[in-house]
């Protein structure tokens, strides 16, 4: 299994993930172990298992603070297995975003502000929540890579492009 996150362009990533059956196999703990210790080395708020060329409706949140995002919110690593948005709410607010699939360039992507989920953690339970601000942008992200989308097909116009490095100097520094 290979380490290196897909990038734009590989076919991967625009395929539509398979479900995961319950129980997990052992394939399935191993798939997600290697997104857990790739999104960490990466410092990723998120991966799903497709950008890990993985063909599974599995992927992983954990917001933390960093240099990509400086103002997010703390969370311990979630796994989300199946996930879905089962109501959405609010009119959609641009907010730029990055990914580790299509580095060196940032998005300004229009997504509802408050979300309602639904997902199966590793023991195969159901968990029913509710996604506002930052967390909701990250589940819409990871989501749309379970769909076979990338948040260059969510902007809105080839203005709402920017390279990283602009970005930075513009929102960082």
């Amino acid at each position: 299994m290979t380490s290196k996150i897909a990038q734009l362009g590989h076919p991967i990533l625009k395929t539509k993930a398979k479900s995961v059956s319950f129980p997990l196999t052992k394939e399935d703990k191993n798939d997600i172990a290697h997104l857990l210790t790739q999104v960490a080395q990466s410092k990723g708020v998120g991966i799903a298992a497709t950008q890990l060329y993985i063909n599974k409706r599995i992927f992983i949140m954990c917001s933390k603070p960093n240099e990509r995002y400086p103002d997010a919110p703390d969370m311990e690593p979630l796994v989300l297995i199946n996930p879905e948005i089962v109501a959405m709410r609010g009119e959609p607010i641009k907010g730029w975003e990055g990914c580790l699939s299509v580095p060196a360039i940032r998005g300004l992507v229009p997504r509802s502000p408050t979300i309602d989920v639904q997902f199966f953690d590793i023991a195969g339970e159901c968990h029913h929540i509710t996604y506002y601000g930052f967390l909701a942008r990250i589940f819409q992200h990871e989501l749309d890579h379970l769909e076979g989308k990338t948040f260059v097909d969510r902007v809105e116009s080839t203005a709402d492009l920017m390279s990283e490095t602009e970005w930075y100097r513009q929102h960082v520094n």
